[in-house]
C-alpha cells in the first residue's frame, strides 16, 4: 500500500475539546507521521503521513468521535515528503 500525504482543516467548535490531544493518540497508535496545531482562525490543522488506508482510518475516527464538533473539512491528498519522524501536536 502507497504512502500519503494529508492536509486537513477542520472548522467548528474544535479548539478547546481534547481535539489535538485525541488526534495525536490516534494518528500515533497508527504509525502515521506529523502535526496537528490550532490556527489562529479557530481551525485546527493537521500535516500527516502514513499508508493511504491508515490515513483513511485515521479521518473516519476524527468524523466518528467530533461529529458533532466540526462544521466543515478541506482535505488535500499529496505526495509525502518523509520529513516527518514522529506526530505530534505543534504550539
Amino acid at each position: 500500500m502507497s504512502v500519503k500525504r494529508i492536509e486537513v482543516f477542520y472548522s467548528g467548535l474544535v479548539q478547546g475539546v481534547g481535539f489535538r490531544f485525541s488526534i495525536e493518540r490516534l494518528a500515533s497508535k497508527s504509525g502515521i507521521k506529523g502535526f496537528v496545531r490550532n490556527l489562529s482562525d479557530g481551525r485546527v490543522e493537521i500535516i500527516a503521513e502514513g499508508k493511504e488506508e491508515d490515513l483513511k482510518v485515521l479521518l473516519d475516527n476524527i468524523d466518528k468521535n467530533f461529529k458533532s464538533y466540526i462544521r466543515k473539512v478541506a482535505i488535500s491528498w499529496l505526495e509525502p515528503t518523509g520529513e516527518f519522524k514522529e506526530f505530534g501536536i505543534e504550539f
